[in-house]
């Protein structure tokens, strides 16, 4: 069973930085894609970035050039590191993992072996 775990989320000031982890446990796929996207209420759920085992990355338009999205080592935890922060960055973060490199991939993608975290909130506000 895979579980992820989300942490850094808080408050920041417009302009401001924040970095968010994810711990990943149990059984993790030999091949995989991890990312993070958000969900704001009345809005559909946002690919932020997504990173593979051997490295590749992807990024939404939206955060490329702000956004770092980073694993360890062991590629059990993932980072994202988010630069210039905006109103519009407000929302639940998640972590996600699915099976297979990630291509071109932003996830959610809502495969049946998809799993997400729980979230960690992040608000933006002077």
């Amino acid at each position: 069973q895979v579980q992820l775990v989300e942490s850094g989320g808080g408050s920041v000031q417009p302009g401001g930085s924040l970095r968010l982890s994810c711990v990943v446990s149990g059984y993790t796929y030999p091949n995989y894609c991890t990312g993070w996207f958000r969900q704001v209420p009345g809005k559909a759920r946002e690919g932020l970035a997504s990173i593979d085992n051997i490295g590749q990355t992807v990024y939404a338009d939206s955060v490329k050039g702000r956004f770092t999205i980073s694993q360890d080592n062991s590629g059990k935890t993932l980072y994202l590191q988010m630069n210039r922060l905006n109103a519009e960055d407000a929302g639940m973060y998640y972590c996600a993992t699915d099976v297979g490199f990630c291509e071109s991939r932003l996830l959610p993608h809502y495969s049946n072996r998809e799993r997400w975290g729980q979230g960690t909130l992040v608000t933006v506000s002077s």
